[in-house]
């Protein structure tokens, strides 16, 4: 499908949605659903998903929900917010044969109020957690993670994230240079953008170049901490 910028009707649908969260107002406008949300997703997803398999050959997408595009319908079982519906459109392009968040992608989340994407790992699991702390402390991988960084920071305005404790680790000796990095218990790169963008003509190319900018960071992950 061809894109180039998400249609108006995403503004409505998400703005409704976060205004009227209940089954009345979605099925009433189940269509608005269709265009703003799926349809829309769908077009994001063929559009850039090819472009960012040039960038990365192993990133994988799916144009579907349940594929790159997530579920509008929340998982209210263990929560105390009993909300049924996202008031976002999430995306995601991955690594590996199956579906999962255990390898670092490129993520996307389009609400009524901002754009934030990005690419990297939320959350490492335990495993991956031993892995990224021992190449930290590594002289060739925790030199190449300080170069990753830098070149996403000197490339714009970007974040890095997921440094989540407050404490160091016990047991690890590190370069100073680097020591820092064993506060992140995760490891994202990313960029907030106005949600005008997202209406502009063009904002495909815009979050393919922010993808690019920010691929530092998950190319030394893919290397060094996924398996």
């Amino acid at each position: 499908m061809a894109f180039s910028s998400f249609p108006a009707a995403t503004l409505e649908f998400l703005k409704g949605i976060g205004e009227h969260n209940d089954k009345g107002w979605f099925e009433a406008n189940r269509g608005l659903y269709e265009a703003g949300y799926v349809d829309a997703g769908k077009a994001f997803v063929s559009a850039l998903g090819p472009k960012l398999a040039v960038l990365s050959p192993g990133v994988k997408f799916d144009a579907k929900v349940n594929g790159s595009i997530t579920r509008v319908n929340r998982d209210i079982r263990f929560s105390k917010d009993k909300r049924p519906y996202k008031d976002h459109l999430d995306l995601w392009f991955w690594h590996g044969d199956t579906r999962s968040w255990d390898k670092p992608g490129f993520w996307f989340r389009i609400t009524a109020g901002k754009v934030m994407l990005g690419t990297g790992i939320h959350m490492f699991e335990k495993d991956q957690l031993e892995r990224f702390r021992q190449s930290v402390i590594h002289p060739r991988s925790g030199k190449a993670l300080v170069a990753a960084i830098e070149e996403v920071r000197a490339a714009g305005d970007y974040w890095i994230g997921e440094k989540t404790r407050k404490l160091m680790p016990r047991g690890y000796e590190v370069d100073p240079a680097r020591a820092e990095y064993l506060l992140y218990e995760g490891l994202t790169a990313g960029i907030d953008l106005p949600a005008e963008a997202a209406y502009a003509s063009g904002f495909a190319d815009l979050c393919l170049g922010h993808f690019r900018a920010t691929w530092p960071i998950g190319r030394w992950l893919l290397a060094e901490v996924a398996e």
